[in-house]
C-alpha cells in the first residue's frame, strides 16, 4: 500500500537539558558520519540549556547537506542539534524498518530535490513528510529488516577484516 512518510511517523517533538548529555548522547551534523556510516563522539556540548531529544530506536538525520547521506539509529536516549531530525514511528510500522525507509538512496534524493538553499542546502521539513513509500503489513516488514540486518552485518564484518588486512 502506498503511503506519506506522515502517515507512520512525527518529528519527536520533546526537549532535553543538556546537562543530563554526554558527548556519546549528543549528537549534532559534525559526529555524523556520511553515507550512512553512523556516528562517533561528539567533541563538545552546545552551550544552550536544552536541545532536541531523541529516544533508542529514532531515527536521525542530518538536515543539512542531505547529499551526504547522514543517517544513524539511536541505540540509547539523547539529545541532538536542530540540524538533525529525529523520525519517531508509530504504530504502523517497524522501528528498524523505518530507519531502512529513511537510509534509502531515494529518500534521500527526495529530501535533496525539495531542499531549500544551494550552498547549504536544507531539507524542507514539511516536504520531507510527503515522501511516498510502500508499507507492508508488519510481518513482511519483519521479515524485510531481518535480511537487511543480515546484510549489514556482513557489511560490517568485511569492512572490520578490510581494516585489519589494510592495518
Amino acid at each position: 500500500m502506498k503511503c506519506k512518510l506522515s502517515d507512520i511517523c512525527e518529528y519527536r517533538k520533546g526537549k532535553v537539558n543538556t546537562s543530563n548529555l554526554t558527548l556519546k548522547t549528543y549528537i549534532s551534523t559534525e559526529n555524523m558520519l556520511p553515507d550512512k556510516a553512523g556516528v562517533v563522539e561528539a567533541n563538545s556540548l552546545p552551550s544552550t540549556t536544552l536541545v532536541q531529544e531523541y529516544k533508542e530506536h529514532d531515527t536521525l538525520v542530518s538536515n543539512i547537506r542531505p547529499y551526504f547521506k547522514k543517517v544513524w539509529q539511536a541505540k540509547h536516549d539523547g539529545g541532538c542539534s536542530n540540524d538533525v531530525l529525529v523520525f519517531q514511528g508509530n504504530l504502523n510500522v517497524d522501528k528498524d524498518f523505518l530507519y531502512y525507509i529513511l537510509a534509502n538512496d531515494d529518500f534521500f534524493a527526495y529530501s535533496m530535490a525539495t531542499s531549500k538553499g544551494t550552498k547549504m542546502p536544507r531539507g524542507d521539513k514539511k516536504s520531507i513528510m510527503q515522501y511516498e513509500l510502500q508499507l507492508f503489513d508488519i510481518k513482511i516488514q519483519k521479515k524485510i529488516v531481518s535480511i537487511l540486518k543480515l546484510l549489514d552485518k556482513k557489511i560490517e564484518l568485511n569492512n572490520a577484516i578490510n581494516n585489519n588486512l589494510a592495518a
